[in-house]
Parts: C-alpha cells; sequence; structure tokens
C-alpha cells in the first residue's frame, strides 16, 4: 500500500495546479496573463513522479510532485514523499556550484513536496537525441564542469569537516531512493527477483549464468559495500543520459532526486556506463550496416572526454582551492612531490571504482527493473539481444576484473573488440 500522507497533501491535477500557481505572484508573473488562459499538462513518463508543464503569454515553467509511491509500479511499492525534499536541495547546492548547468528552481511547496523550475526548451532529454544519433558538441565541456565541480566542492577537500557533516546529516534520511539503487543495482540481477526482467528467451540464459556467478557476485557484494559505506561527496545518484537534457550548446543536469553523500566514483561511473551502452546499441538501430560508424567514433571519443575532462578539472580544482579538511597543506605543500603522489593515488583509485560502477549500471540496464530506452527501442528481440549480450560480456569484466583497466581507452578498445568479434 502506499504510504500515509501527511495533511495538506493531495496530487495535483490540472486546475488544481493551476489554482496553486495563480497564487504566486512570482510565477504569475514569469508566465503572464490571466491563469485561466494559461495550458497546463501532465507530461510524465518517468519512472517516479507526477510532471507538468506550464505555458502562458510570457513562458513556461516544469512543476514535479513526488507520489507516495514508485509510479513505475504502481501502489504497491510505496516511497517516501521526501525525496522531493532532497531533490530541491541537491538542486539549490548544485547551482551554487555548476551555474548555469542545472535547473533554475523557482519555487517549492513542501507540504504538497512539489518544485516549480524553470521550463527547458528546447532541450531534449539527452538518451533520446543519442538513440536517433545527434552529437552534442559541447557536451563534455558541460558535463565535466558539472561532475568536478559538484563533486570537488561538496567533498572534504573542500569543506570544512563540520560543514560536511551537517550535509550528511542533511542528507542521511533519503534511504528509500538510495535503497532503490542498492536492490535494482546491486543485488537484483543476481539473483531470482519478480522485478527483474530481461530479453526472453534470448538472455534467459545469461541471466541463470549471472545468478550462479559466484566470482561476480562477491565482486558486486564488495561494491555494494563501498556504495554504503564511503561517504565522500554530495552525488546526483542517478546520473545518465536519462538525466541529462541538451541542445547543441547546453547541457542541464536534471531529477537529483537519489541525492546523497557516497562515493564520487559512482556518478562518474554511472554515466560511463550508460555511454558505454548507447554505444552498443547502435547496431540494433541501423538500416544499413556501417551507417553509424561515425557516431559510434563519436560515442568513444566522448567516453574518452569524459574522463579525462572530469580528471583534469577536479585536480585543477583541487591544486586551487584546498579549502577542506583532508590533505592539508602543512603536510603536502603545493608543487611538492608528496602532493602530486597523493592527487594521482587519489585519481587512480577513483578511475578503478568508476570502472566498477560503470560495469553494475549496464548489468542492472539489461537485467533489472528499468532499462534504457537506447537497447530498448531495438524492434528485433533478437538484434536487440545480441547487442545486450555484448553489454553483459563487458560489463562482467568491468566489475570482476576492474583493476586490469588502467585507462578508458583500454574500456572503449574492450568494447570494439567484443563488437568486432560479432560482427566480423
Amino acid at each position: 500500500m502506499a504510504l500515509p500522507t501527511p495533511d495538506g497533501y493531495r496530487m495535483m491535477d490540472e486546475n488544481e495546479l493551476r489554482h496553486l500557481l495563480a497564487g504566486l505572484p512570482d510565477i504569475v508573473a514569469r508566465l503572464g496573463g490571466d491563469s485561466g488562459s494559461w495550458q497546463v499538462r501532465e507530461v510524465g513518463d518517468g519512472n517516479l513522479n507526477l510532471v507538468f508543464i506550464v505555458e502562458g503569454n510570457n513562458g513556461g515553467i516544469c512543476v514535479k510532485q513526488a507520489l507516495p509511491y514508485v509510479r513505475l509500479v504502481g501502489e504497491s511499492w510505496p516511497l517516501d514523499l521526501n525525496r522531493a525534499f532532497f531533490e530541491y536541495r541537491a538542486s539549490v547546492i548544485q547551482a551554487e556550484h555548476c551555474h548555469g548547468l542545472v535547473p533554475q528552481i523557482l519555487h517549492y511547496e513542501p507540504t504538497l513536496f512539489l518544485i516549480v523550475m524553470e521550463l527547458l526548451s528546447p532541450h531534449i532529454i539527452m538518451r533520446r537525441g543519442m538513440i536517433d544519433a545527434v552529437i552534442y558538441p559541447r557536451f563534455v565541456e558541460h558535463i565535466t564542469d558539472y561532475m568536478a565541480r559538484s563533486l570537488f566542492f561538496t567533498s572534504d577537500l573542500a569543506l570544512p569537516a563540520a560543514q560536511r557533516k551537517a550535509m550528511i546529516t542533511e542528507f542521511c534520511p533519503n534511504t528509500d531512493l538510495c535503497k532503490i539503487t542498492e536492490d535494482l543495482i546491486f543485488t537484483h540481477p543476481y539473483m531470482v527477483h519478480e522485478l527483474n526482467r530481461w530479453t526472453s528467451p534470448q538472455l534467459d540464459g545469461w541471466a541463470a549464468a549471472w545468478r550462479g556467478d559466484d566470482q561476480l557476485k562477491l565482486a558486486i557484494s564488495r561494491l555494494k559495500l563501498d556504495f554504503l559505506s564511503r561517504a565522500e561527496a554530495l552525488l546526483h545518484g542517478d546520473l545518465h543520459t536519462g538525466s541529462i537534457m541538451v541542445t547543441p550548446d547546453e547541457t542541464r543536469v536534471i531529477d537529483p532526486e537519489f541525492a546523497f553523500v557516497g562515493p564520487m566514483a559512482f556518478d562518474i561511473g554511472k554515466l560511463l556506463g550508460n555511454l558505454v551502452l548507447n554505444f552498443f546499441s547502435h547496431d540494433g538501430h541501423e538500416t544499413v550496416s556501417h551507417e553509424r560508424d561515425a557516431y559510434r567514433a563519436w560515442v568513444v571519443e566522448t567516453i574518452h572526454g569524459v574522463w579525462h575532462g572530469f580528471a583534469q578539472k577536479f585536480l585543477d580544482l583541487w591544486t586551487r582551492h584546498r579549502t577542506g579538511d583532508a590533505y592539508p597543506r602543512d603536510l603536502l605543500p603545493e608543487g611538492s612531490a608528496i602532493f602530486a603522489q597523493a592527487q594521482n593515488a587519489f585519481i587512480e583509485q577513483m578511475w578503478t571504482d568508476a570502472v566498477r560502477y560503470a560495469g553494475a549500471s549496464m548489468i542492472r540496464r539489461t537485467l533489472g527493473l528499468a532499462h534504457n530506452a537506447d537497447l530498448e527501442r531495438i524492434e528485433d528481440p533478437d538484434r536487440r539481444a545480441a547487442c545486450e549480450k555484448r553489454v553483459l560480456e563487458l560489463a562482467r569484466d568491468l566489475v570482476v576484473n576492474a583493476g586490469s583497466y588502467a585507462s578508458v581507452e583500454q574500456v572503449t578498445g574492450r568494447a570494439r573488440a567484443i563488437r568486432e568479434r560479432d560482427l566480423g
């Protein structure tokens, strides 16, 4: 059953939302005209929430309201409404460090667990564009700014310990959303579970092999412990191409409702894993052999750019803003060999962890509950399964043998080798 809701909470419909917004002067001015003339429509096609677009004479807004259950499943899966608060707070914090890379928050209604934000237009969900082989020339520049700044400035490298511990305390109660991640990424795909699904019967044997693979289950269990216990920075928590809206010139990271203080490599690895998954998917979308070779090459270039750009920007921020309590200057002076050694070791460990999280994310999107449209939109199940088998082969190796991938180029090299072997 859905969770009990607090006094005053009600699920918005289009008329009720119109009435609510009409009482907010700043929103009225932003929309323009009489509220009766506003166009209000519910457009949510995601897994969790209601999402409305409201348009008036002067412009538009987006409104997101949490439901007391998982929308994808229904009332049989209750979910804490407070996830709206965590999204709101994460958006405010990240906006301080990533100006222009997250939507502007215009209003938060705590009783209704409702967020009003700027309407992103003509932006589209990046995943949709990538399925259609659209190139986004400034994406690497923008997403590496976002990741480096959002992670660095909320870590012990930038914050005094007391301030960061207060952030941990604030986001610790986001347990329902963390539990979804803990189960769907690190547990369910490796066991018999009613929420799992895959392309059947083509992947039946693969799913069974995953459930019987002790080395894989041991590796994913170790990774789950890292996810549970390493409170390094404020994470987006669900960073992938479905949580990014783009134009050729702009990038906005949306939907940080999974935000919590966790391992930095999780955000990085999840994004990289989704990009690798997209690389494999294009063989299922081609109508003519090799017609997407150039786009696959751009995806590979993007994967390289995301990691290298992030690492360079993160290290640069660390060198210029040593304001946290970790790695104190008195022990590791600027320009010293020991400080450079500390930075290199930190980034190398983050890379290895990101490789493991990338593999885990790829497995989840193939054998777990919520799949990626990159693969789901391949109509022919045999072609889809062929792509998914390549995803799974690489993903297992990333989780179990992450230490053998010393560079991002080795990851993409292995992805290309698997594909070329299968296609001849």
